[in-house]
């Protein structure tokens, strides 16, 4: 028995140190209007900026004012500047709160999925 324990500490060990560490998701760094923020002049677009590369044609963002209605003016983007962020051009955005329900996807294809508001002050 006494020499089993030290055999199965060395197996456990291997068996540590062979698995691999599992891929982070895309996590929601950055946003510009901030989550939560109140700002005094509304943005020409949202910029989301993830922890990884993001896959634009599997990721959905919408921006919808305080009755539901669409507020993007074009498709979203990759910033061609950066994988990780993600831009949507927005239509004037009047005073009031604005609903972003965000759905992105890493490249090593997992997905994660948010929602946050902000305010364009009067």
């Amino acid at each position: 028995m006494s020499r089993l324990i030290p055999i199965l500490a060395a197996a456990l060990l291997l068996g540590l140190a062979a698995a691999s560490p599992a891929r982070a998701h895309a996590q929601l760094r950055a946003a510009d209007p901030a989550v939560g923020s109140s700002i005094a002049h509304a943005p020409p677009e949202l910029s989301l900026t993830f922890s990884e590369s993001v896959e634009p044609a599997f990721c959905r963002v919408t921006v919808t004012n305080s009755a539901g209605a669409p507020m993007n003016s074009a498709p979203l983007h990759i910033d061609p500047q950066n994988a990780k962020r993600l831009l949507l051009p927005l239509k004037a955005l009047p005073p009031g709160v604005y609903t972003v329900t965000w759905h992105a996807t890493s490249t090593d294809t997992h997905r994660t999925q948010g929602r946050f508001q902000f305010t364009v002050a009067p």
